[in-house]
């Protein structure tokens, strides 16, 4: 009963439906779509670029990924109550810069490399542009 009281708090409710304001601007609708597609890319890259045979390396980036892709639908269809865990999205950015060398250490290529520090930095940017997105709209 009261948590369900607190939820309905005025201001919790107002906080709530600036989150939303600022998730329906143009710049939000942008980030939640370019990190869905961040999210997308990086869950098949071991097909696209060529390194499905790092079979490590392509479970992390199609289950990484695939979180990615969910956590932006999140923001895109409720950051009142999902804009907690937006620091996630940059975690994950920073997860994917590393983990050509964490999980697949000395065998990795020059296109693993590459695709996953490029696909690491946009999902990183695009996380903290995220996280920030009620500070920047409140502007």
């Amino acid at each position: 009963m009261a948590g369900q009281a607190m939820s309905m708090h005025p201001d919790i409710a107002e906080l709530r439906e600036k989150y939303e304001l600022a998730a329906e601007s143009p710049t939000g609708k942008a980030v939640a779509g370019l990190t869905f597609l961040t999210g997308l890319y990086l869950a098949i890259s071991p097909w696209v670029v060529g390194f499905n045979r790092f079979t490590t390396l392509t479970v992390n980036n199609l289950v990484v990924g695939i979180a990615l892709a969910m956590l932006a639908l999140g923001f895109a269809s409720a950051y009142g109550h999902t804009h907690g865990i937006a620091w996630v999205a940059p975690v994950i950015g920073i997860w994917t810069i590393i983990s050509v060398w964490v999980v697949s250490g000395h065998v990795a290529t020059a296109a693993t490399i590459w695709s996953n520090v490029v696909t690491g930095v946009i999902a990183l940017l695009l996380g903290l542009g995220a996280a920030s997105a009620v500070r920047a709209w409140g502007r």
